[in-house]
């Protein structure tokens, strides 16, 4: 359980028990259990989305639609410290800047940020208010919840099926110590939480792992492997995917 709270601690603002010296070990053993720490987040989205559409309106307290998509759009980053959108933007800065391996590299660790990371974090935090207004309870409750796990599954599988572009660097002590295993044991926990979702998780899954290897090949070509940044930036774009998927299986087949 060592492994699981550090993976907590380290991914989201929670900490039930708390870690103050951590290895790279440590790190790596951690990894399986993303998925799992990404149904605690899950729960914590779904239960704020039940709460403004469902159980608030019955007592009679009906909060404006585009306040409450605004919250649960918000919710994510509070949770989890921003961690995930910062390794976003640096991947949109270092991976689009039209430099040299070793510049996309040297950008992605500079910590101002560039306007190519203002831009796709605005144009994505656009969409996902878009899709957050457009979809409706019944699958916002369930989408909400499997969201962090499938996007941490595939987090899970950057880390592992990728090589890491670095030296050195905090993102390596994942690589290193999380092998072909640890892929394995997070996929079969994510299919166990998220089976009972229906068909439009199984589409999910099918559309993040497509662009995951997308993806990951892509930003390889471009840098000579994966970051930590990357993994931040998989797990964002990931997250996004799901709700997609969601609102354009209800689209369609309603």
């Amino acid at each position: 359980m060592r492994a699981f709270f550090i993976g907590l601690q380290f991914l989201t603002r929670i900490s039930i028990v708390r870690q103050d010296e951590w290895t790279a070990e440590d790190f790596g053993r951690s990894v399986k259990f993303f998925p799992l720490i990404g149904a605690v987040l899950g729960v914590i989205y779904a239960v704020f989305a039940w709460a403004f559409y469902d159980w608030l309106p019955t007592r009679g307290i009906f909060l404006p639609p585009h306040l409450t998509a605004a919250v649960l759009l918000i919710l994510p980053p509070i949770m989890t410290g921003g961690l995930h959108c910062d390794g976003f933007m640096d991947t949109m800065d270092g991976v689009f800047s039209g430099r040299s391996r070793e510049r996309m590299l040297e950008i992605m660790k500079d910590s101002c940020t560039g306007s190519n990371a203002v831009f796709c974090f605005v144009v994505l935090m656009f969409l996902e208010f878009a899709i957050l207004l457009d979809m409706p309870l019944d699958v916002m409750v369930p989408a909400l919840f499997v969201m962090p796990i499938i996007a941490r599954l595939m987090m899970v599988a950057g880390i592992t099926l990728f090589p890491y572009a670095r030296p050195d660097g905090l993102g390596k002590a994942f690589a290193q110590y999380a092998g072909r295993s640890a892929l394995a044991f997070a996929a079969v926990c994510t299919l166990v939480l998220v089976a009972w979702a229906g068909p439009f998780a199984w589409a999910s899954l099918v559309v993040c792992a497509a662009f995951t290897v997308f993806f990951g090949n892509y930003v390889e070509k471009r840098l000579g492997g994966l970051t930590g940044d990357v993994y931040g930036a998989i797990t964002t774009l990931n997250e996004g995917l799901v709700l997609l998927t969601f609102l354009a299986g209800v689209s369609i087949l309603r």
